[in-house]
């Protein structure tokens, strides 16, 4: 073997050996990344679940349709350094919402019925409070991809304002005309909610009608989008789309190290690939000097810090701002 062969060997075995192949989930890739010293910490928030759960949880299809871009002017807007839209339109209680989406790939969903909800309320100057049914975006949309086998945000989007989609809440909340159907599971080893598993079962059917004793009926609880539209992949023209109409759904590229998210500025540091995540992007800011995107998970209120995060911003980080679709509520 050549002088030069064996230096590029040695060199690439350096590198192997500098980042280890760790388990995903395990308590050594949480103390690796923790001793890396980055921008955020991590911690074993799924101690108790199958991989293939995780795997199933990232059901967003990255670079899909395209729906026509909406250009803000900036100029007539002072940004300011920080933002959250909790504070901003504190009677809006959907802001504060965490959900859980279950053992099914249907965060694109979650996603776009959480950013909708918002806007609605927000448009409505806090007249109309409603949580928009996830349940009905993902089972009713034939368009969006394959249900709880993943899907494309922007045709969530598109879908409400062709279709438009009925309210409903968490699981068994009975709040709405279709709540949410499939259980959460349990994250943590003794909790009251059934294991965590990949096998989520099939999607569930699109029920044209709202549970029983809701009015009033399915076709008249509809709520319809004037607009859908993406925003270009530019900080500042996010930042303007959120501050004038509220949050946006944003969709990026998962890694392993992401699932152990607990606090900081989340960015990638260990670990393969999982897939496509869509998650509800609220607000903006600076965590010791650290820019970040304030964002919403759809994992329950036990992942990450209450259920929400943040992620570096304004370098496209794992793809974060290539793919930003939003409305206007009619």
């Amino acid at each position: 073997m050549s002088r030069a062969a064996l230096l590029f060997l040695a060199a690439t075995l350096s590198v192997s050996a500098a980042k280890p192949r760790l388990h995903p989930l395990s308590a050594e890739m949480v103390d690796y990344i923790n001793k890396m010293n980055t921008t955020w910490k991590a911690a074993r928030n799924f101690p108790n679940v199958d991989y293939s759960y995780v795997q199933k949880l990232c059901g967003t299809m990255l670079k899909g349709p395209k729906l026509p871009i909406m250009v803000q002017y900036a100029g007539d807007v002072k940004l300011p350094k920080d933002f959250d839209s909790r504070v901003q339109w504190p009677d809006c209680p959907t802001l504060k919402e965490i959900r859980d989406q279950g053992s099914c790939g249907s965060c694109w969903a979650f996603g776009a019925a959480e950013a909708i909800s918002d806007r609605v309320c927000i448009h409505s100057n806090s007249k109309v409070s409603v949580e928009i049914s996830a349940e009905d975006l993902l089972t009713c949309c034939d368009g969006c991809g394959m249900g709880c086998n993943g899907g494309y945000p922007s045709a969530a989007w598109d879908f409400w304002t062709q279709d438009g989609l009925v309210s409903g809440g968490l699981y068994n909340s009975h709040i709405g005309c279709r709540p949410y159907t499939i259980a959460p599971c349990e994250h943590h080893v003794n909790g009251t909610r059934p294991p965590c598993s990949g096998e989520g079962g099939d999607t569930p059917k699109c029920v044209l009608k709202c549970e029983a004793g809701y009015s009033p009926s399915y076709t008249m609880d509809k709520h319809f989008g004037k607009t859908s539209y993406s925003v270009l992949s530019d900080e500042e023209q996010i930042q303007s789309e959120i501050f004038k109409n509220g949050p946006v759904e944003g969709a990026f590229t998962v890694y392993e190290d992401f699932v152990l998210y607990k606090s900081g500025v989340y960015q990638h540091v260990s670990g393969s690939m999982l897939g496509g995540h869509a998650i509800k992007i609220l607000g903006w800011g600076e965590e010791d000097g650290v820019p970040y995107w304030l964002c919403a998970n759809s994992w329950n209120v036990d992942w990450g810090h209450d259920g929400f995060f943040k992620i570096l911003r304004g370098s496209n980080h794992c793809g974060i701002e290539s793919e930003i679709v939003a409305g206007i509520p009619k």
